[in-house]
């Protein structure tokens, strides 16, 4: 008698096992699977815009007259490191374009703020020579002023970074 109750207890347990995968395998066929990456949210940044602009020790840069394409995702102002200023940006085509600024040493910042990327060239955007820099990940445009370093830096490609450069306003 022992013996028939063992297998009849194995073939339940087998049974049951089958039936719960068989299950799991039609709810995973009938529950959508959105592969797509979640909308970044727009954020805005006036807030903290005139916060820093009146802080900083410097003159704080934001883009004025972007199309409405380009969507503001970070902000943060941090004055107790060097009055730094970042503001990230997606551009049109989805790439990364970011500004940062601070009072902290240029080259120090500089490499912090490129990721280590290498100065190339320079370009003129408006009035001003920026130097250019190349990098693994990103690269970016570099402009030295009266106490503070700009970087607009980012994955996008130069044509992009020139127009948030072009764009940026400190009043």
């Amino acid at each position: 008698m022992a013996g028939k109750n063992g297998k009849q207890t194995v073939r339940n347990m087998v049974l049951s096992l089958g039936v719960s995968v068989l299950a799991a395998g039609v709810i995973y066929l009938f529950v959508p699977h959105d592969e797509t990456p979640p909308e970044l949210k727009r954020v805005d940044y006036r807030v903290e815009l005139l916060t820093a602009r009146r802080a900083a020790s410097y003159p704080v840069a934001a883009p004025e007259g972007l199309p409405q394409s380009w969507k503001a995702t970070s902000v943060r102002f941090q004055g107790d490191n060097f009055d730094a200023w970042h503001l990230g940006f997606h551009d049109p085509d989805g790439q990364y374009v970011a500004v940062e600024q601070s009072a902290q040493k240029p080259s120090t910042f500089i490499e912090d703020a490129t990721q280590r990327a290498e100065e190339t060239s320079t370009q003129k955007i408006g009035d001003q020579v920026w130097r250019r820099y190349e990098g693994e990940r990103y690269d970016a445009l570099v402009l030295e002023g009266q106490g503070v370093t700009t970087v607009v830096t980012g994955s996008a490609p130069f044509a992009q970074l020139a127009e948030m450069a072009e764009a940026l306003q400190t009043e």
